[in-house]
């Protein structure tokens, strides 16, 4: 539970009148909360073929219980994920939650487990609110309308911490209650922007660590006393260092991830009154991604990112020796979290595995598999593994990505391939199960390569700001150019069949793409996506605003503003001349509906082809099945026109 996100229902935005057509009788129904606008009617047929890609499962470890050896994992059976207790390595799921909406993350109180906090919010808009979980049912703790973010348990499980926009509906000011009282409910400290949360507290609860995330490279840690509400940074606040996880341990040392004086996140101590950050255990060449301390102290437990890869090492503070669990395939590791007993618990997914909870036993470190799931019976082993490279983009710069190859002995010749960018764009395309995309490589013998423009995180700080501004920003999508550039000369691919997806931030290189690439692809999927900066901007939710215009650059400032136009793909939307699918969730909190409705609209005003697919249960990205089924399926029948020329 480090990184519960929790907020409130927002009124759904007005949906434009879009022109359905009437779906054949053979045709795939239509989930009654979408709207497909332009889009032609998906055969039955294809959903029999692709039905086993579309039922796999995956288990993500949630945390442990601090008196019994079992855990909560999220997984779904209905159409949304849902909590499910364990008790035992592969046992049976016994499902705790019962909501129509995704819950994904809670815990128990530390050392009696009498209590589970939990949150969710309605329909996408990611106003989530804090609820206690019993007997199945979910009690609000919140307002029900803010925009709310977990925090931390005090060590003996009597506080929690969290953030909260009750106040003005942008800035997360911070409070504490005890849970069992709603009522007990109180502000610690009135703060202004929307990147702040509360880290920790201390072991004596007289004070807590909050920190305050300004950008990527920078994030600032505080002190808070409870009782008189001061606060006092932690170290120096006008220095640019990113400061991440903030945990004590037993013996009271504050322990942190920083980039101080380094290029990459690294673990070790802060001294909460001198603000001296002191590095320990051997130096390395990546970021640590998190950490947890047993609750005993004689270790910690934590992961490094190596080239996109996880690596699970165990620490021991008294002589700073590692001891590396190689036991984990090549894959990716995240929730980590370490038993009263000292049990490590984890999610672990690969291209061969979905994403599943397994526990490491700190002592010997042997791995247990807790959960297994279901793949839709389909050999995961048959899943091809990724093909790291590098290439050196338009300036010099050395850039990478994952290259998924189909069966060459299947499909041999020339394949076609789809590049795919990921969002953010603070974020990293790491390889993992690969779920219906499998459908793609496997039966169809397209091939996909998942770009890390510079921008990316994974690989230092002087790599993640790069593409800052709107006069870096287009830095960025020269690299997806290098990226094509060189995959139209690999032997194995058909440079004449390249298409491009993203979503979010990878959304808005989709539709770049579409405008300064159209030579070299045949159609774009466009998800989630940014059409204008200035409208992106001036419309996305006021508690994030400033946090994206460090990232973006100010539409106040004039010279900024004019530059944000030039570089937005709705300014040049006469440019793109091949298909585009764009998707849109209709409670987007972060990119709002008006972004899709633009460009969809000054792609058709000129002739141009634009099929719409709009969820109006959904948000940033669908979270319900019967929608990510439709979705996949659309884009599957979008795919074939306009890529295979079927």
């Amino acid at each position: 539970m480090r990184r519960l996100a929790i907020i409130a229902a927002l009124t759904l935005p007005a949906i434009p009148a879009f022109a359905e057509e009437a779906a054949p009788a053979n045709a795939v129904p239509k989930p009654a909360a979408l709207i497909a606008d332009g889009l032609p009617a998906i055969p039955a047929e294809m959903a029999a073929e692709t039905r086993p890609y579309m039922e796999f499962r995956t288990a993500g470890f949630v945390g442990w219980h601090p008196t019994e050896r079992k855990m909560v994992v999220a997984t779904r059976f209905g159409n949304t994920a849902q909590l499910h207790q364990v008790t035992m390595p592969m046992g049976a799921r016994k499902q705790v939650t019962f909501e129509a909406e995704p819950v994904t993350g809670g815990g128990w109180s530390p050392k009696k487990g009498d209590v589970f906090v939990t949150g969710k919010d309605i329909g996408g808009n990611e106003f989530y609110q804090l609820y206690t979980l019993k007997d199945g049912k979910l009690a609000m703790l919140t307002d029900g309308k803010s925009r709310n973010g977990w925090g931390a348990w005090s060590d003996d499980g009597e506080l929690i911490a969290y953030s909260s926009t009750k106040r003005n509906g942008t800035d997360n000011d911070l409070y504490v209650m005890n849970p069992r009282d709603p009522s007990t409910a109180r502000m610690v400290a009135e703060v202004k922007g929307g990147g702040w949360g509360i880290n920790a507290f201390a072991p004596d609860k007289a004070s807590v660590v909050a920190s305050n995330y300004q950008s990527v490279t920078n994030v600032d840690l505080y002190r808070i006393d409870l009782a008189g509400g001061g606060m006092s940074p932690i170290g120096d606040a006008t220095k640019d260092i990113a400061y991440g996880g903030a945990e004590f341990a037993p013996d009271g040392k504050l322990w942190v991830t920083s980039d101080e004086g380094s290029d990459f996140q690294r673990l070790g101590t802060l001294d909460p009154k001198s603000g001296v950050f002191t590095p320990r255990g051997p130096k390395e060449k990546w970021d640590v991604d998190s950490f947890d301390i047993a609750p005993d102290g004689s270790f910690i437990a934590y992961i490094t990112n190596e080239a996109g890869m996880s690596k699970l090492k165990l620490l021991d503070p008294k002589t700073d020796k590692v001891r590396v669990v190689d036991g984990l395939p090549a894959g990716t590791i995240g929730g980590l979290e370490i038993s009263e007993w000292g049990e490590i618990g984890l999610t672990f997914t690969s291209a061969r595995s979905a994403a599943d909870a397994y526990s490491v036993d700190p002592k010997t470190l042997k791995i247990t598999r807790w959960t297994e799931s279901e793949t839709g019976g389909l050999d995961v082993s048959k899943n091809v593994e990724p093909q790291f490279m590098t290439i050196k983009s338009f300036d010099g710069l050395e850039v990478s990505g994952f290259l998924y190859r189909p069966d060459a002995a299947k499909f041999p010749g020339k394949r076609p391939m789809i590049m795919n960018v990921h969002g953010g764009p603070e974020a990293q395309s790491r390889p993992g199960f690969m779920g219906r995309n499998n459908y793609l490589l496997n039966e169809l013998g397209v091939a996909i390569f998942f770009p890390n423009v510079r921008g990316s995180t994974g690989y230092g700080k002087t790599f993640v700001g790069l593409d800052n501004g709107p006069f870096k920003r287009e830095d960025s999508v020269k690299d997806m150019g290098a990226f094509l550039d060189h995959l139209a000369k690999d032997p194995g691919l058909d440079a004449s069949r390249f298409g491009l997806a993203g979503g979010s931030y990878g959304g808005y290189m989709c539709y770049a793409a579409a405008v300064q690439f159209k030579a070299k692809l045949r159609a774009t999927n466009c998800i989630v996506a940014i059409s204008n900066f200035v409208t992106f901007l001036e419309n996305t939710q006021s508690y994030r605003r400033d946090l994206r215009r460090v990232e973006y650059g100010d539409e106040r400032v004039p010279e900024q503003r004019k530059k944000l136009l030039e570089i937005s793909p709705l300014t040049r939307v006469a440019e793109i001349e091949k298909p585009m699918f764009v998707v849109t969730g209709a409670n987007d909190p972060r990119v709002p509906q008006s972004e899709a409705d633009q460009i969809v609209k000054a792609i058709r005003d000129k002739g141009a082809t634009s099929w719409h697919l709009v969820g109006t249960n959904e948000g940033h990205g669908f979270a319900k099945k019967e929608n990510i089924d439709y979705q996949f399926l659309a884009s599957l029948v979008f795919w074939k026109q306009n890529l295979l020329g079927e």
